[in-house]
């Protein structure tokens, strides 16, 4: 008999819930505490305060958990400013959501705050409970006003079994893009997957989502990355002129891009590979890529083997993700490998 993981989805709801008040303020402020990383990527006062605010939740209900996390707390160690900047942020968003405290504990200090960010150094692995967290996926999006999301994932043995993201931005009615913003995606092995608003009541089960039958290819639309570098933007018209696509792209950062397509607002998600030595995250891709699956679709890398997330804290033996319907995916995956192949990626 399959695993039910309805309590985990449950408190990954509530731990991307919480997360979610803390980095929509960040949005908002004009004090967002950028520093750069050692590869150059920026991070946030927002992806600290994420990162112990979903880890508080996490180890608060499975306290013997391991968390695969983006970031570190030495920069809040040293600098007591953006120390005092994220604590004011991660109390802040603890007191107001004070109603989840039962099920997903609370944070006490700012000492408690950074042992929680650090908390996130599991390195993976293919046995036992492993959750993977981006406290802020899309960061330069998130920077320029755009798409990002709050990304939590459970594996299970190397397996992804849950998954919840918070898109802040993200137009709950994609009809009404003018409308209410803020949409929570949860799902879980063999449950499927639904969205609901951010801000919903707690008691709000949620609605269903899946992805567009496609039935013509030439119909179809993509989502792509809005930076260049972790998509190749002219591989990715050529492949779309190889399968008869006129429709312009979506594109948007963050796995916002996986619950667009899972909700059916677009239909093919492709990550192409940039370079030979570049690895993916799990963190990336983990809540997303078992999103998509709970809604009818099929991901693959772009060769086409299961994205694998029993080796570590990057995707190493994968190359680019493909996304898209199950009735096309070998289409669209056909596509792209013989576009790659002039490319010797």
């Amino acid at each position: 008999m399959a695993a039910n993981y309805a309590v985990e989805r449950k408190v990954a709801e509530l731990a991307v819930r919480r997360a979610s008040i803390l980095t929509n303020k960040t949005f908002h402020s004009l004090v967002k505490g950028t520093v750069s990383k050692e590869d150059k990527s920026p991070v946030t006062i927002g992806d600290f305060g994420a990162q112990s605010a979903v880890i508080g939740a996490v180890l608060h209900a499975f306290p013997g958990d391991a968390v695969v996390g983006e970031e570190d707390a030495d920069v809040l160690r040293q600098d007591e400013n953006t120390r005092t900047l994220v604590w004011d942020l991660v109390k802040g968003a603890v007191e107001e959501s004070a109603a989840l405290n039962g099920e997903i504990g609370t944070i006490q200090t700012a000492e408690e705050m950074m042992d929680l960010i650090d908390r996130g150094n599991s390195e993976g692995g293919p046995k036992g409970r492993i959750w993977a967290l981006d406290p802020i996926d899309g960061t330069k999006g998130f920077l320029r006003g755009g798409q990002y999301a709050v990304c939590l994932a459970l594996m299970v043995d190397g397996e992804v079994v849950v998954g919840a993201m918070g898109c802040p931005n993200l137009p709950v009615d994609p009809a009404n893009p003018d409308g209410e913003r803020g949409v929570l995606f949860s799902t879980a092995k063999g449950a499927g997957a639904i969205q609901k608003p951010l801000n919903s009541s707690l008691d709000v089960e949620g609605t269903p989502i899946a992805m567009n039958k496609v039935t013509d290819l030439s119909q179809a639309s993509f989502c792509e990355s809005v930076e260049a570098g972790h998509s190749s933007h002219g591989q990715q018209a050529a492949i779309a002129k190889a399968l008869g696509i006129t429709k312009d792209s979506v594109r948007m950062d963050s796995q916002a891009k996986y619950g667009s397509i899972a909700r059916g607002d677009g239909d093919i998600y492709l990550r192409l590979p940039t370079s030979k030595s570049y690895q993916e995250k799990i963190w990336d891709h983990a809540a997303g890529k078992l999103l998509v699956e709970e809604a009818g679709g099929v991901v693959t890398d772009s060769v086409g083997k299961t994205l694998d997330f029993s080796i570590g804290r990057t995707l190493r033996d994968n190359k680019g993700v493909v996304a898209a319907e199950k009735d096309v995916h070998q289409q669209v995956l056909d596509a792209v490998m013989a576009e790659l192949s002039k490319a010797s990626l």
